[in-house]
């Protein structure tokens, strides 16, 4: 195996709803989720030592346990069952994706690497094998198995990938402020008790975008309450020229904005980097 690099792209929750909380301690979500170009780069080789090599680069690379992670995990996994014996590989992330965020890089990491380990060492997991497995590693890690605009049913564990391809705009602001995903849910009172309607019709851009302005992040209240900042971060997105709507992906507390065309992105993003000049300011698109 020779030295290849993997794009890991980053996802994007459109509106999500909490609908039920579950026994175990999970909730059922309703959830469009997308792909912007926003991505992490994995280097993976072969070594000869008995013992991988796993090292975090880039941006974003302080804060990640460098002995438990998902790629960690990933490997870990495929030892168990017996898939990737008596080989160790030399592995490093180009974290350009913020951590605990709501971007999910983490769990896209694990996913483009059990793809690559499938193609490239012949592993000849069918779809379910490899989704089970990826189901191991972490909730959003099967979401990410394909770049594909997704729909989280509400029905836990259930996927449906759309064919509708989404043209959108982005910025993505992160106000350097990790996200305990647990403790937002823990914190979370909102349950949604309708459900998104059919997404049979939608066949541009402009239904989808008229679709999402009355859509929401319910776990936004819960972010809010523990960081008042990303209330005034969001409210500034949404009050630039272009903006359609504004707020968290995932549980945060990485804000997104949705604009009308990317000249409006370019401009806002001067704007945000002028007044919130410590803060990470991107401007991306739908892939």
């Amino acid at each position: 195996m020779k030295n290849s690099k993997i794009k890991s792209y980053c996802k994007i929750n459109l509106s999500l709803r909490v609908l039920k909380k579950l026994n175990n301690g999970y909730h059922n979500i309703m959830s469009l989720i997308t792909f912007c170009d926003l991505h992490d780069i994995i280097s993976i080789s072969k070594i000869g030592n008995l013992k991988d090599k796993i090292s975090f680069s880039g941006k974003f690379k302080k804060g990640i346990n460098k002995k438990k992670n998902t790629i960690t995990k990933v490997l870990a996994l495929l030892r168990r069952n017996q898939l990737i014996e008596n080989q160790a590989f030399k592995i490093n992330v180009q974290k350009n994706i913020p951590h605990g965020s709501g971007l999910g890089g983490g769990s896209s990491n694990a996913a483009y690497l059990l793809n690559y380990f499938n193609s490239k060492m012949r592993l000849k997991l069918n779809k379910k094998k490899i989704k089970k497995f990826a189901s191991q590693i972490g909730f959003d890690v099967p979401i990410n198995l394909e770049r594909q605009n997704t729909f989280l049913t509400g029905k836990r564990g259930k996927i449906l990938r759309l064919k509708q391809k989404f043209r959108l705009n982005l910025l993505i602001v992160y106000p350097n402020l990790i996200c305990s995903t647990k403790k937002i849910y823990k914190r979370n009172k909102k349950i949604s008790l309708s459900k998104l309607p059919s997404l049979s019709y939608i066949k541009d851009n402009k239904k989808l975008i008229n679709l999402l302005k009355n859509e929401n992040n319910d776990l936004e209240k819960a972010v809010v309450k523990i960081y008042p900042k990303v209330k005034k971060i969001i409210d500034y997105i949404k009050s630039q020229k272009g903006c359609y709507f504004s707020r968290i992906t995932g549980s945060g507390s990485a804000c997104i904005g949705i604009f009308s065309n990317m000249k409006n992105v370019i401009y806002a993003q001067k704007l945000i980097k002028l007044k919130y000049p410590k803060y990470w300011c991107v401007v991306s698109k739908t892939i």
